[in-house]
């Protein structure tokens, strides 16, 4: 598990290579990524949007922004996390994701970025 904290606000990342959906010889890679955000400030704050790098060991990098993380803008009370799970495709068996949620304190409306921590996608017999 990859964490980092930004502000009070906690990131920790997992990750699972997904073979059902996978075709290995048509080099389409598929990976699941849980997000557990933890809100450890005494700030009641709302995610409002995501930034991605996606890294593919073929030199391809792409870039994903967008609102919200899976149609939810979800709003943490102190204490409180939001938990979640998302996917994406590689045409290698390794790569590697990165990237900030923008996020808004409810009380005075300011906002902050924080960071996702970097995180590998690997075929497991990559590994090997």
């Amino acid at each position: 598990m990859n964490t980092t904290t930004t502000q009070g606000v906690t990131v920790s990342v997992t990750t699972n290579y997904l073979p059902d959906y996978s075709s290995p010889g048509q080099e389409h890679y598929v990976f699941a990524y849980k997000i557990d955000i933890r809100n450890n400030s005494e700030f009641t704050v709302k995610l409002l949007r995501r930034h991605w790098y996606i890294y593919d060991a073929n030199g391809v990098v792409r870039e994903v922004e967008g609102e919200g993380v899976v149609g939810q803008q979800p709003t943490l009370e102190p204490g409180e996390s939001h938990q979640y799970v998302s996917g994406c495709n590689l045409k290698s068996g390794l790569g590697k994701m990165r990237g900030s949620y923008q996020m808004e304190r409810q009380m005075d409306g300011s906002e902050f970025a924080v960071e996702i921590p970097e995180f590998t996608l690997v075929v497991p017999y990559r590994l090997n």
